[in-house]
């Protein structure tokens, strides 16, 4: 009966290890993340679902014809000076830009590095340096 009673012992102690180490996965250092990773999912989702929507309304917008600005649409007499670069004509805002362009372009005033940079003419300079 004693080898009996060891025996059980030895069993018996195995188990009460594997209740220790199932206590350890569930400690609560590591459960927290778990949750938390659960509460950032759902609010992905509900981003995603924004997302969705967005484009339809997007495609509504598309659907009604643009408007210019009557503003930039407007004729207007250029100056002295600027009539030298894109001539007397009255034009619309957005023409006379063109025409500034056109300009530029056709007498190579554009930096040949940094495209950004204009190096302006004399005409040019009269336009855009203000006086004193």
């Amino acid at each position: 009966m004693a080898k009996a009673a060891k025996k059980a012992t030895k069993k018996a102690a195995p188990k009460k290890a594997a209740p220790k180490k199932a206590a350890k996965k569930s400690a609560p250092k590591k459960a927290a993340p778990k949750k938390a990773a659960k509460k950032a999912a759902p609010k992905k989702a509900a981003k995603k679902t924004a997302k969705k929507a967005a484009p339809a309304k997007k495609a509504a917008k598309k659907k009604t014809a643009r408007k210019p600005n009557a503003a930039f649409m407007k004729p207007l007499t250029p100056s002295s000076q600027l009539a030298e670069v894109i001539g007397s004509n009255p034009r619309p805002r957005t023409e006379i830009v063109k025409k500034i362009w056109d300009y530029i372009k056709k007498n190579g005033l554009q930096d040949k590095k940094n495209k950004r940079m204009i190096n302006a003419d004399s005409k040019l300079k009269s336009i855009f340096v203000r006086p004193g």
